[in-house]
């Protein structure tokens, strides 16, 4: 990962000190001194929209992000509780089991997560797969639910914070991940 220029960051404190003096530094999130952070791609809300443009009246991005929110570098999540996963992800009642699974067959079927069946069910392991590529291969597969401008929104902004990953050919995962990068 890229370090920023010191003065950048000289610069964007000094920003910060003069137009909120009165928040003390402790009140911002700060990944280098507070637990229970995660990484995410910068591109992140595009991809939570385009998954929620995909899976329309069924919106799995909550549910995408849930199990986001759980993975680490290995970006693998056991799914012991589908409930509080279900809670997690904002759904509630009767049916918000039913519905967190449906939107885990979502992402599935859409390539955005692998799972396998365990003592929790059919979900009851997934892993990740790089968000960018599973779009890619959407584009790649003209898959109906992808408008162009969200996919050019997307190549934009992962193009702007230096992601060069949308452009990695998709068909040979196994020979790029290692030059996959966030």
């Amino acid at each position: 990962m890229a370090r920023r220029p010191k003065k950048h960051i000289e610069r964007i404190l000094a920003l910060k000190a003069k137009f909120w003096p009165e928040i003390h530094e402790k009140e911002y999130w700060n990944r280098h001194t507070n637990d229970g952070f995660i990484t995410i791609p910068r591109t992140m809300p595009i991809i939570l929209s385009i998954i929620d443009d995909l899976t329309k009246n069924h919106p799995a991005g909550s549910t995408y992000f849930e199990l986001w929110g759980r993975a680490f570098d290995e970006m693998y999540v056991s799914l012991s509780n589908p409930d509080i996963h279900a809670h997690h992800a904002g759904f509630s009642g009767q049916r918000a089991r039913r519905i967190w699974q449906q939107r885990m067959d979502s992402l599935v079927e859409l390539g955005f997560i692998k799972t396998v069946v365990g003592s929790a069910g059919k979900h009851s392991h997934a892993v990740i797969i790089h968000p960018h590529l599973a779009i890619k291969r959407l584009k790649d597969s003209d898959h109906p639910g992808l408008t162009e401008a969200k996919y050019n929104s997307l190549f934009m902004r992962a193009t702007e914070v230096g992601a060069p990953d949308i452009s990695i050919d998709p068909t040979i995962p196994e020979v790029q991940a290692d030059e996959i990068a966030f």
